[in-house]
């Protein structure tokens, strides 16, 4: 793996490869950004990681998917907003945030080991433990998914965790910090329309008790 170098705000760069897949492993939703006839794209999806490569998936007639499989270098982006950096300027104002780009080119999984391992870690890295709670699906709509690595070949991560910076000559006496923000779990919602009060499995039991 490669790294960009990061020319603004490049005190927040963190362009170690440790740094990028704990950011990486921190989520599972990503954008990616490709060209389609000279007008550039970007589309949210879910991934997966394992190692230096990205699972994405869906349809075998989806659009993103089937344009990003042409040979091009694609981007995909992904960012946690971690608070809001509130200073005595508006223009010191900013965020706390996680992110990485990354930049490669996918390959289309063909061999049906590869295809299942790819679907695992992308359910993996959505719920630990919900792959070996319930099928997969029909052979119809496992032939109808199609499964695509993507190659990190170059990255690039930048943080920011800190309060506000810029305004230590203001004097106005406004309130300055900043607000930390987290995503967490609300309690889980049974669907009912199986008529049946089941007990949470534990794929969902742990996700909901670690992020609560």
């Amino acid at each position: 793996m490669e790294f960009n170098k990061v020319v603004r705000g490049a005190n927040r760069a963190l362009n170690d490869e440790d740094s990028v897949n704990e950011i990486l492993d921190a989520g599972f939703l990503c954008h990616v950004s490709f060209q389609h006839q000279g007008q550039t794209m970007i589309i949210p999806t879910a991934y997966g990681r394992s190692g230096e490569f990205i699972y994405l998936h869906g349809s075998t007639k989806n659009f993103m998917l089937n344009q990003i499989l042409d040979g091009q270098v694609f981007c995909i982006g992904v960012t946690h907003l971690d608070g809001i950096v509130l200073a005595r300027t508006l223009f010191d104002t900013s965020v706390n945030y996680r992110s990485v780009v990354l930049f490669g080119k996918a390959r289309l999984l063909t061999q049906e080991d590869e295809r299942l391992r790819g679907l695992k870690i992308i359910t993996e890295n959505v719920l630990k433990g919900r792959w070996n709670e319930v099928p997969i699906g029909s052979e119809n709509q496992i032939k109808a998914t199609m499964v695509v690595e993507f190659k990190i070949d170059k990255a690039s991560a930048k943080v920011r965790n800190e309060g506000p910076k810029g305004d230590d000559d203001e004097k106005n006496e406004v309130w300055s910090g900043h607000i930390p923000l987290v995503t967490k779990a609300l309690e889980p919602i049974q669907d009912k329309k199986f008529g049946l009060d089941l007990e949470m499995t534990e794929s969902v039991k742990n996700y909901w008790t670690e992020n609560k």
